[in-house]
């Protein structure tokens, strides 16, 4: 499915002003490693190219060992258990916040006498930076099955006292990256998380890859609450290549939304990180949500960009590249903070739901009103 149109490079006129609001705790988010670590190299070279223009470079894999794979609601600071079945991820957009875990891993072992100093310096070239990209860490399948077993069952143990909270799969690392053409590590997951009983389920990714586990995702709808977010910032295919060179090109996304929603999945876009002065144009978001609607997308869903640390040092230097004059913009408007200023956050927000309207679709993020739907039930049937 190809985009409706090249979109010219329009820029906002939306204004950065405001004080920013708070911010979870990200550090949780991306993920939290317990057990041990192997630096033992389990494949060179990356998969092959596959349909959308995902990246063909030279990756090197390696197993990681963990005690816990989802990440529970208190630690993430956002209401939900987080699973990601990697670290590292290979598409490389230049706005990800999660490259500091790369890090955090490789410090980690060598602060615990698990990786030389030889085996460390070898982690850290060229750069953190690249090593988030190139050197992808498995979480090995044995290890991530026993994982969750565990943690269902505190999982299902909370749902029983009343706090529910949904699973979302790739808040950190894409689960359908190249590696997993290979490792397979979330489609077992998938499998295990057909087996047991009612969960609110999420997946969030770039890749067509995930209509490969269309099968599991038919059962897991029909015995879950499932919802997948094909993440797209825009349909314009210069600015794809400029902040995600190594991503599936917008029409391999939209077409991969088209089978998921032909197929019965509740499926929408995940518009975020909304790019301040580059993607939130009207004409930008009215494009975005045409082609979603066309694609037969539920919803769009955005979130303006988050300027945390392992954000700028990607980030800026292709916009000061691309878009100069956008730089004192946003020095001024994020200058201490890591959140776009409140009047400016609201403004994309309107200017996403009068697309909305127009398209007759909806801008909420269904997991949550699900949620909130369901507790509303649970409140009503407790004054039965």
């Amino acid at each position: 499915m190809q985009p409706r149109r090249r979109l010219p490079e329009k820029r906002s006129s939306i204004p950065f002003s405001g004080r920013p609001h708070g911010v979870p705790n990200v550090a949780a988010v991306c993920t939290r490693l317990r057990g041990a670590f192997s630096v033992r190299r389990v494949d060179g070279g990356s998969v092959a190219r596959v349909e959308g223009g995902e990246w063909q470079g030279a990756s090197s894999f390696f197993d990681l060992d963990v005690k816990s794979i989802l990440n529970p609601p208190e630690s993430t600071g956002m209401g939900f258990w987080s699973l990601n079945p990697y670290v590292g991820c290979e598409l490389g957009c230049t706005y990800c916040y999660a490259r500091y875990a790369h890090r955090y891993v490789t410090e980690r072992a060598h602060a615990s006498g698990q990786l030389s100093p030889v085996e460390f310096a070898r982690f850290q070239e060229p750069s953190s930076w690249e090593g988030f990209e190139r050197q992808i860490f498995v979480k090995r399948r044995q290890a991530v099955l026993a994982a969750l077993e565990r943690d269902l069952a505190r999982l299902h143990l909370r749902n029983a006292s009343g706090s529910a909270s949904p699973i979302v799969i790739g808040t950190a690392t894409d689960p359908y990256q190249p590696a997993e053409q290979r490792f397979h590590i979330t489609r077992s997951i998938l499998r295990r998380l057909l087996a047991t009983r009612e969960l609110a389920i999420s997946l969030i990714t770039k890749s067509p890859r995930i209509c490969r586990d269309l099968d599991l995702l038919r059962k897991l709808q029909a015995r879950h609450r499932l919802v997948v977010y094909i993440s797209l910032i825009s349909i314009d295919v210069s600015i794809i290549k400029r902040f995600e060179a190594r991503s599936p090109m917008p029409h391999a996304r939209l077409g991969a939304l088209q089978q998921l929603t032909d197929a019965g999945i509740t499926a929408g876009i995940n518009a975020a990180p909304v790019l301040p002065g580059i993607t939130d144009s009207a004409f930008q978001i009215d494009s975005l949500m045409a082609a979603a609607r066309d694609a037969g997308a539920a919803f769009v869903h955005p979130a303006v960009l988050r300027f945390y640390p392992a954000v700028r040092d990607g980030y800026l230097p292709i916009v000061e590249q691309q878009f100069p004059n956008l730089i004192p913009r946003y020095r001024a408007a994020y200058r201490g903070n890591w959140d776009a200023p409140p009047n400016y956050a609201a403004a994309v927000q309107r200017r996403f739901q009068r697309a909305a309207r127009k398209y007759r679709m909806s801008t909420d993020d269904p997991l949550q009103v699900r949620e909130q739907q369901q507790l509303e039930r649970e409140a009503q049937l407790s004054l039965l």
